[in-house]
Parts: structure tokens; sequence; C-alpha cells
């Protein structure tokens, strides 16, 4: 259905702007955050977004037929509200190398969004390019080849599939285009994630051609983010609500919770967005805003996922109702927030209203879905507190909860999604005191070096195992 005969149908107005942003990571928190931003202050429709899939062409399947359309459903215990958003103006199958790199040699195209999630920028612990991974390592045997031709748009099929080499074949495409500055906006939940990203598209340039790598140190602008909106997949019933909402059979709506927050920092080259005027902070310093989402609201969530789900609930809401979980939360906050600059955070304020989000009982947030990727979750959420914490003398007893009974999920043999499947599987084959120690490794090697963290989480392990 195209736009304007959707517009007549349920009566709204609906603009089509031009593309000026390109998204990597097309989903539903995408859908619910930075194209919802958009559609909230782009009142003279400037501000188009295409949006590419990540593994999956799913969502431009859905979407494209509805012309990028959706409709956002606001969900609260005191019930739902819902509207039409209608910044995407393109959702493409991220394979369409193509099309992706007509757009970033655009001199319209400002800024590059992205939502991969952490474990999509297939990153070492330190920060660099995993070369050992094999589809990073694919990319960048093609680039080697082809960087040249396929940044001209001489090859229309194929291409890289992994978010470093996209960006680095887009980066060329409009070096050679002559196309100007642009921003690089990664919106994952990554300490320090614009520089994280810079340092490591800069050094897989840097792999392939020297004046590359010059062009984006010179060009490219990478701005760092805290992104906050808690958005669970969305169901059959959803879809349901959504046509009762509008009268509107949406095939793909977001269901997400009235709360959002997103923190910015850095510079738009080529513009951006007046993202502020539907409540987004533009700061100097955004470390402790960084922090303060990583720890409260990430590490809550994954210490509920692994905890919660060896207590047998669900859910987020329903490992709150439970008075077990509940008080591990709040004495892991107990422990984060003697971490974090209280006057300048607002720091009780934010814990009420995290478990006011959290006892949202109409927010079926699924803990198999937070448990995904733990490797890289609990490396920065959950680590760092316990290495502080046991810097200055104390416990971390919430913390090394949380580690612990990720390691008694993956010993018992449960299956979660993490992009370190294959090395958790090797380790967890070993004898049990060496599996615990090895997968505590693979999280953060100092906490594994660490004789009294490592017996403390061994010992928690063996009483799930006594259970």
């Amino acid at each position: 259905m195209s736009r304007a005969a959707l517009a007549a149908r349920i009566g709204e107005s609906v603009r089509t702007p031009p593309v000026r942003i390109i998204h990597l990571g097309l989903g539903a928190f995408h859908r619910a955050h930075q194209a919802w931003y958009t559609d909230q202050v782009d009142d003279n429709g400037e501000w188009g977004i295409a949006a590419f899939t990540g593994r999956s062409a799913q969502a431009a399947l859905e979407l494209s037929p509805q012309d990028g359309l959706y409709t956002l459903i606001e969900r609260s215990d005191a019930g739902d509200s819902a509207a039409l958003v209608s910044s995407i103006v393109e959702a493409v199958d991220g394979s369409d190398t193509a099309r992706f790199v007509e757009l970033m040699a655009a001199e319209s195209t400002a800024l590059v969004t992205l939502t991969v999630t952490e474990a999509g920028y297939r990153l070492r612990a330190d920060g660099s390019p995993d070369l050992g991974d094999s589809a990073l390592a694919a990319d960048l045997a093609f680039l080697a080849d082809n960087l040249d031709r396929a940044a001209r748009g001489a090859i229309s099929a194929g291409g890289p599939t992994t978010t470093l080499g996209r960006l680095v074949l887009g980066l060329e495409a409009r070096r050679l285009a002559g196309a100007g500055a642009i921003a690089i906006v990664p919106c994952d939940n990554m300490p320090d994630n614009g520089p994280l990203v810079e340092r490591a598209v800069w050094a897989l340039a840097t792999m392939l051609n020297a004046e590359t790598a010059e062009w984006i140190a010179a060009h490219v602008a990478f701005v760092s983010t805290s992104v906050d909106r808690i958005t669970p997949k969305t169901t059959a019933d959803d879809i349901a609500a959504a046509a009762g909402l509008t009268g509107w059979a949406d095939r793909s709506p977001v269901v997400t919770e009235p709360f959002r927050d997103w923190v910015l920092s850095g510079h738009f080259p080529a513009g951006r967005p007046a993202w502020e005027r539907a409540g987004a902070r533009f700061v100097d310093d955004i470390e402790p805003f960084e922090r303060r989402k990583l720890w409260l609201l990430n590490g809550a969530h994954s210490l509920l996922a692994y905890a919660g789900l060896l207590r047998g609930h669900d859910s987020v809401a329903a490992a709150m109702a439970d008075p077990v979980c509940r008080g591990w939360v709040n004495d892991f906050w107990d422990d984060a927030v003697r971490h974090l600059p209280a006057g300048l955070l607002a720091l009780d304020e934010y814990r009420a209203a995290l478990i006011e989000r959290f006892d949202n009982t109409r927010i079926e947030h699924r803990l198999a879905q937070i448990s995904a990727e733990a490797v890289t979750k609990l490396r920065v959420r959950i680590a760092p507190v316990v290495l502080a914490e046991r810097a200055e003398g104390r416990q971390a007893a919430a913390g090394i909860r949380a580690i612990a009974s990720w390691a008694s999920l993956v010993l018992a043999g449960r299956q979660m999604v993490d992009a370190e499947a294959a090395q958790i599987g090797v380790i967890a084959a070993r004898p049990t005191d060496a599996a615990i120690a090895g997968l505590v490794a693979l999280v953060d090697a100092r906490l594994a070096q660490d004789a009294a963290i490592l017996a403390d989480i061994t010992a928690l392990v063996g009483e799930y195992q006594a259970e």
C-alpha cells in the first residue's frame, strides 16, 4: 500500500522525505528509538531514513509493501496508544550492496546510524577487529580484491556482510564520489561506542587502502551515544492489537514502553535532525551517562536474565515480582552507584524509574531474548562493577551471581545465542572447575586471574548444581 493510500485510509498526514540518513540494523529497537525521534521532529519532511537489515531480510520484506510505514504502540499498565511512524522511506535487504553504495556516495546523505548489537561489530576484547571471525575475514578478502570496483558501483551482486566491511566500502564510495563529510552514529550498548567504532573502521581501512584510512580520519565524525527504550519482540497478539487501535492491518508493528532516552556526544559535519526537540540530550562528556545505563538498566537485565531463568522466570516483570530477584537487583544497583557521579545523574530518580519500568507487566520483555550474547554483555555490564567493588574490598555478591548464573546455565546445557558459542562449547566440555575458570576468563581475564573472585563464582555454581 502506498503512503498516500494509507494516509487516506487512516486519516493521517504522511510525509515522504528524501533519504538523508542510512541505518544499519533494521529492527524493532531502531523503529522504537532513532526512527521515532526523527519522525517526531521532521516537520518539514527533510530527513528520510533508508534502513538496511542485518542477518535476516525479514524486516524489509514486511515493511517494503507498506512503504516503510509502521505502527508504534506505547504500552503501559494504563493502556495502549498507537501512532503511525513515517520516517523510514526505504526498507532495504542488507545484501543490496549496490543501493547501499549509491546512498553512501550521495552528497545528500548526512549520517549513518547503527543498531547491530554489541556482537555485530565483531571486535576483540581490546576493541580491534576480530580477524579470526570468518565473516569479517571473508569481507577483508573480498574488499582486498574488489574495494575500488565495488565502491564505484561496478559490482551489483555480493559484497561485504559485516558492519565494519559495509562501512569501509560505503566510506570509500563516498571518498571517490567527493561527497563530503559524514557522521557515523553507533547506537549499541558499548562504552565509548563512537571512538570504539572509529578505531575499528580505521583499522580495517588501513589494512585495505591508506588513502581510504586517511580520508576517514579527516572527513568522518564518530558520535558516541547512550540509548534507552525497552522494546520486546513483536507477537501475533501485538499485530492484532495494532489493527484494533488503528483499523489498519500492519504486518510489522512495534511495541515499546512510554519511557525513552537518548544522549549523544559529538559533531555532525553534514547536519542532523533536531532530535533534542523530542527529548534527546547533547553533552560534552557522555561516559557517566553510558555507565549509568549500561550498569543500572542493562546490568540488571543481565542479572535477571541468568539468575531469573534459574529460578524459573521467563520475563523481566515476572522476575522482578520475585522478592529474591528484586533484592539481587537492588544489591547490584547499590554496588554500581558507588562508582557513578550521583549529582550529575540523579541516581535515586533513575533507580525509581527503572523499578517502575521493570514492573510493567504489559511489556513482555523475555529473559531468553536478553540472555543472548552473554559474553559481550557481561564484559561491559557486570565485570566493571565487580572489579571496582573488589578493588575497594567489598564482595560484589550480586555481580558475582550474574556471572555464576550464566556459567551455571551453560554447564547445564542451556542453549543461548552467542557469537562466542563455539568457544563456549569447547570450554564447557572441560572438567567443571576448569570450565568455570575458562568461562569467567572469556568474559574478562582479570576476573579469572583473581583467585578470590574465581573461588566465589565456583562456589555459587556449585550451589546451583546441587539444587
